[in-house]
């Protein structure tokens, strides 16, 4: 249930998101959260969307970050999509190993709950493990 997207910054991976953000409310009748590090998707999404800036937040690290997530995950028995976009500065560290056990543990948290989770990650793909690539479709 969890999907990434992969490119070297200025890619195309936000406007991308934003797509599937905008579709998703359109398409879904249950909760869709995006997750970024700054407000700079304010006007690129509909404002049924919930945006949540990690930057009000004290997160360092992948476990915290997981935390935040499992947190916006309870909060919502009807969330059906989540996106994050870049991952690396949402969570603050750019550990490929720890980024690919943290898309494990949302998958599991995605499934559990019965919700999509869309990721970006500026990174090219030989620059990535493949417990991260393996969720790039």
């Amino acid at each position: 249930m969890v999907r990434c997207i992969i490119g070297k910054k200025g890619s195309g991976k936000t406007k991308q998101l934003a797509d599937l953000v905008n579709a998703a409310v359109n398409s879904e009748k249950g909760y869709v959260v995006c997750i970024e590090r700054s407000s700079k998707l304010t006007y690129d999404i509909s404002h049924k969307a919930r945006l949540v800036a990690t930057e009000e937040y004290p997160i360092k690290g992948y476990d915290a970050f997981f935390g935040f997530v499992c947190g916006i995950a309870s909060q919502d028995y009807d969330l059906t999509d989540l996106f994050i976009d870049n991952l690396y500065k949402n969570a603050v560290d750019e550990d490929a190993a720890a980024a690919a056990e943290f898309l494990d543990k949302l998958n599991d948290l995605a499934e559990k709950h019965n919700f999509s989770a869309v990721v970006t990650i500026s990174r090219d793909a030989s620059e990535l493990p493949e417990g991260i690539l393996k969720y790039v479709k």
